[in-house]
């Protein structure tokens, strides 16, 4: 579980200030930004559509994002943001410093897509190709991001038409990478935590949200954990090549990978505590051999883990790279396993800032339509900004009403859909929580210039 930053609830009652100052109209000037906010949203919904296919149509790959962040560079700049580019690699950043002092919040949107072919008969559906691991792929956004750029697109120029009533500075934090770097490089949340994104100002807290098959405009939260760790590994089964007819001469690591696949499915059904937290081990590439007749020298392996329990996590470590080792001894071979935590930590929604918000995201949906989630084994490394700040994560419904939920493809699926209806309530999740954070019940002390 990674180190957690809480906002003790102690310290919000004390933090706590007077109702909201009342406009000379006599209406609170809250509830006078949450009807801007509405009007606003409202009036540029078919330009965020527009972008929202623009950038569907022209996915780029993580650390790719190049086009992307020029579309949203460029942007942020006509709304007369401060606009940093290039921050772990592609990302981009913007600043708006409110008319009035008080806190920094960050609203955080990914970029990258999936190398996976599009199926979805749509006028704007991706037809790019791209590069990944050195073999081109087709290139599609397969898990959504392209909403999540242009609802915040959307919320910037919203909240830039505000500058002067706002109480604070909110950072816009366009990110690339957030389905992992490409092998080798560097990328996604962690770098950007590196290069700085969370300082200058310094952050007090931030928000993300991802659609999800969830009915369109609906909101899905939950305190603490939510989504789990997500690690990358990768395995390669050394044996010693020969001719297909003749595999005595050699040592098959096919057949050697195939059974460590097999064990590695005994770990979480067998020798995992499921009572603890829940596990999961997928194995999602196998690659070896060129020939039919021919017994390759070796087998790569690649794969995801996803645990919600710090213990876990590293006692499957340990079995993994036991049984790899074993099974491969055992048939004259050898196994190397590497791990690399690229999809995130556990996603750990701060829960004195998530009981503060719920009801601005109440408010926003309905009380009906805003309510707490299961765990989910999907990863985000979106954790990493949490492990520096308080931070909430939430989903955002985008299945159109009335659809049969045995119709609905998942994220990550060639067949993902997204209703564009979806788009108005995200940016209006999205401003409001930065202004109710920034100016409503329970705001940080305002900071001194």
């Amino acid at each position: 579980m990674p180190m957690r930053r809480f906002i003790a609830p102690a310290i919000l009652t004390a933090l706590v200030g007077s109702a909201p100052v009342q406009a000379q109209s006599g209406k609170p000037a809250l509830t006078r930004l949450y009807e801007t906010i509405d009007r606003r949203a409202a009036g540029i919904e078919s330009k965020v559509v527009a972008w929202r296919r623009d950038i569907h149509e022209h996915p780029e790959l993580s650390n790719s994002e190049v086009r992307t962040a020029k579309l949203v560079a460029d942007h942020l700049r006509s709304l007369g943001i401060e606009v940093r580019t290039g921050v772990a690699h592609t990302g981009v950043v913007g600043v708006l410093t409110g008319g009035k002092p008080g806190p920094v919040v960050a609203l955080r949107a990914d970029m990258d897509a999936l190398p996976v072919r599009e199926e979805v008969d749509l006028p704007f559906r991706s037809r790019a190709k791209g590069m990944f691991n050195g073999q081109e792929v087709d290139v599609m956004h397969a898990c959504g991001h392209d909403n999540h750029v242009a609802i915040l697109m959307g919320v910037a120029e919203i909240l830039a038409g505000m500058r002067s009533e706002l109480a604070g500075t909110v950072k816009f934090v366009f990110q690339p990478a957030e389905e992992g770097p490409p092998l080798g490089q560097d990328g996604g949340a962690p770098m950007m935590v590196k290069e700085g994104v969370l300082e200058n100002p310094k952050v007090d807290a931030i928000f993300g949200l991802h659609v999800f098959p969830y009915e369109v405009g609906s909101i899905v939260y939950r305190s603490g954990a939510l989504m789990a760790s997500g690690e990358t590994f990768r395995l390669v089964v050394k044996g010693r090549q020969t001719h297909g007819a003749l595999p005595w001469n050699g040592v098959d690591p096919i057949v050697l990978a195939s059974q460590i696949v097999l064990g590695f499915q005994t770990i979480v059904s067998r020798q995992a505590n499921l009572i603890t937290s829940p596990a999961v081990i997928t194995v999602g590439m196998i690659r070896g051999g060129v020939r039919q007749n021919i017994i390759p020298d070796s087998v790569e392996i690649a794969g995801t883990i996803r645990t919600f329990d710090e213990a876990m996590r590293l006692d499957i470590h340990d079995k993994m790279r036991r049984t790899a080792e074993m099974i491969a001894a055992s048939g004259g071979g050898t196994a190397r396993l590497d791990i690399a935590a690229t999809a995130g930590l556990v996603t750990y929604n701060d829960p004195a800032l998530v009981e503060r918000m719920v009801p601005t995201l109440k408010r926003v949906v309905g009380n009906d339509r805003a309510t707490v989630g299961s765990l989910t084994t999907t990863s985000e490394d979106f954790s990493f900004f949490q492990k520096q700040v308080p931070g909430m994560f939430f989903f955002l419904g985008i299945t159109p009403k009335g659809a049969d939920p045995s119709t609905v493809y998942p994220n990550h699926s060639p067949r993902f859909f997204a209703d564009e209806a979806a788009l108005v309530p995200g940016m209006r999740a999205m401003a409001n929580v930065a202004v109710d954070f920034l100016m409503g019940p329970g705001k940080p002390s305002p900071k001194a210039n």
